[in-house]
């Protein structure tokens, strides 16, 4: 806390001589609980050879989710994975964590700087992967609902009363299209892997036979994926882990189609495109 400018800062410090020793403990050490490179001995990633079980015998997506969740899953589930990762990741720079790649190739950017920006834009309550944690928070909460005795139509009955009659439920219904050409493409794919429909994607379609019946309103790719992930026995905070990195394909794609053009040459606006609504120009009184 500063008194004055004059006065040097008084640093408070921890007198807890058990945080102290913890923390004197930690001084000098980079600890991990995932792995590490161990020169002469290899690479390991929870408990496992880099070298020697994972390089060249598992696939890139099944290293992905064991080093976002500590799981290291069959080659078919890791296979669905990197095909919803297709679902959620598309080259239009309509799309805004898409645009701002788009804004970043004009701006003559990095393509790490520009697809990281983008992702980071992802982030947010209405768009990318933190709408997996509500989506999978819905489903599993639905679910448990369900087993207690709740019907589908008790379930979706208690959200729109809660919201006014409106069924705002994440994972279903959305913004700009009705229903979701996605779903039929993994329904497919999931099919051709071997995966059969399990307790909580059944539940995630009889809500969604509901909302057609009552507000003309489908499951979108979140429902679908949610409801898929939570049969695997995924909890929401590894879903979110796992999808970290999902639209940074989209947006490394937009941004090298605005990089391989002129620069500062997308979206341009002129002065009078922008509707100012402020106060009226009005001069600077001279000294």
């Amino acid at each position: 806390m500063l008194s004055n400018a004059n006065t040097p800062p008084v640093v408070s410090s921890n007198t807890d001589t058990n945080v102290v020793e913890f923390l004197d403990q930690q001084r000098g050490r980079i600890v991990s609980n995932t792995g590490g490179w161990f020169p002469g001995k290899g690479v390991f990633a929870h408990g496992y050879s880099m070298l020697e079980e994972l390089v060249g015998v598992k696939s890139y997506f099944q290293i992905l989710i064991l080093n976002a969740t500590g799981k290291l899953v069959s080659k078919e589930l890791a296979d669905w994975v990197e095909a919803i990762y297709g679902c959620l990741s598309w080259p239009d720079p309509r799309i805004w964590c898409n645009q701002i790649g788009a804004l970043a190739g004009a701006a003559r950017t990095s393509v790490v700087a520009a697809t990281t920006i983008g992702s980071l834009a992802a982030d947010s309550r209405s768009y990318g992967p933190y709408t997996l944690l509500d989506g999978l928070r819905f489903i599993q909460d639905a679910h448990a609902q369900f087993l207690a005795g709740a019907t589908a139509e008790e379930i979706v009955q208690r959200i729109t009363a809660a919201n006014r009659g409106k069924p705002y439920i994440v994972g279903y219904i959305r913004p700009i299209a009705k229903g979701d050409e996605r779903l039929e493409a993994m329904e497919r794919y999931a099919k051709k892997l071997g995966f059969a429909i399990g307790s909580h994607q059944t539940l995630a379609y009889d809500i969604e036979k509901i909302l057609m019946r009552e507000f003309d309103e489908g499951m979108n790719i979140n429902g679908y994926m949610s409801a898929f992930l939570s049969d695997q026995g995924f909890t929401p905070e590894e879903v979110y882990q796992m999808f970290a990195a999902m639209v940074a394909s989209g947006v490394t794609a937009c941004y090298l189609d605005t990089y391989r053009r002129p620069p500062d040459t997308f979206l341009p606006l002129r002065c009078d495109d922008i509707d100012y609504q402020g106060p009226a120009a009005r001069s600077v009184p001279q000294p």
